[in-house]
């Protein structure tokens, strides 16, 4: 019952960020807040852990997308909602940098400290998952090819588990990721 309220909340959160709508974000706490029980009881400890991190960067990304506050650098200034946008060059190398130490990271502390048997598989969706959240904090419209690369590779792994209502919810994450992508190109102002 806990893993179907978590799809549910799953389909208002990404019919949220398809529509770029900030109270993605209201959902983005309450899903984590679920799925924290369900992955544990599975045994999927970096989604496990991944979900802590989903509700702090909930609150990150409400800010960020309201006032424009970031972590490092400078603040926006600015009156309105962050623009969605390219990733800037610059932030690429950051960005594959913190995927490969998240996964190194990750598949060591789940291969020496917990029983998984899917480290590998668990740690890759997770590492990739963790940039994805910044970026979408960002709302840089790249962040939904990564999403669709996590969402199919997270459904493989959720029917290898028998998370099978998950599983049906990341296919459906990786179609929508596609039309989430087209939908945000639209609202860049240069590309309009």
């Amino acid at each position: 019952m806990l893993e179907i309220l978590g799809v549910l909340t799953g389909i208002v959160y990404l019919w949220l960020e398809y529509r770029a709508n900030i109270y993605l974000w209201i959902a983005g706490i309450i899903m984590p807040a679920i799925y924290i029980f369900v992955y544990y009881d599975a045994g999927l400890y970096a989604d496990f852990a991944i979900n802590i991190y989903y509700l702090a960067i909930a609150l990150y990304g409400w800010l960020a997308w309201k006032t424009g506050f970031t972590l490092f650098g400078k603040k926006k200034a600015t009156s309105h909602e962050l623009p969605v946008s390219h990733t800037p060059r610059t932030s690429w190398p950051k960005i594959i940098a913190a995927y490969i130490i998240a996964q190194a990271i990750i598949v060591w502390v789940l291969i020496n400290y917990t029983d998984s048997t899917v480290a590998w598989a668990d740690s890759f969706t997770t590492a990739l998952s963790i940039v994805g959240m910044w970026m979408l904090a960002r709302k840089y419209i790249e962040q939904w090819w990564v999403w669709c690369v996590v969402d199919i590779a997270s459904s493989a792994l959720y029917i290898y588990k028998g998370l099978n209502f998950t599983a049906i919810l990341y296919a459906v994450y990786a179609i929508i990721a596609i039309f989430g992508y087209c939908k945000w190109k639209k609202m860049i102002p240069d590309e309009q």
